[in-house]
């Protein structure tokens, strides 16, 4: 399953998505890549190992005063069909 949660502040924001195996990781990280690839606006990403196995992939705006990262993310989470965003 994968988890996902949504930090917001004045003109960051950041989308950490959690995943475990390698299905769910090119699950993820072809839907963040292709969409991603559709917008103008860059995010910095990176990944981290968590505990039990898990990986978080991490998509962070800075600098984002159009607010458009927010439909981003709301892209991702349907895509990825993920029903609770923390």
């Amino acid at each position: 399953m994968i988890d996902a949660e949504f930090r917001s502040e004045e003109k960051f924001s950041r989308l950490a998505l959690a995943y475990d195996g390698d299905t769910e990781k090119k699950c993820v990280c072809e839907c963040v890549d292709r969409i991603i690839a559709q917008h103008q606006m860059q995010p910095e990403i990176y990944t981290t190992k968590v505990s039990s196995g898990r990986e978080v992939l991490v998509i962070e705006y800075c600098d984002d005063s159009t607010r458009e990262a927010g439909d981003i993310f709301e892209e991702m989470i349907k895509v990825l069909e993920i029903k609770v965003c923390n």
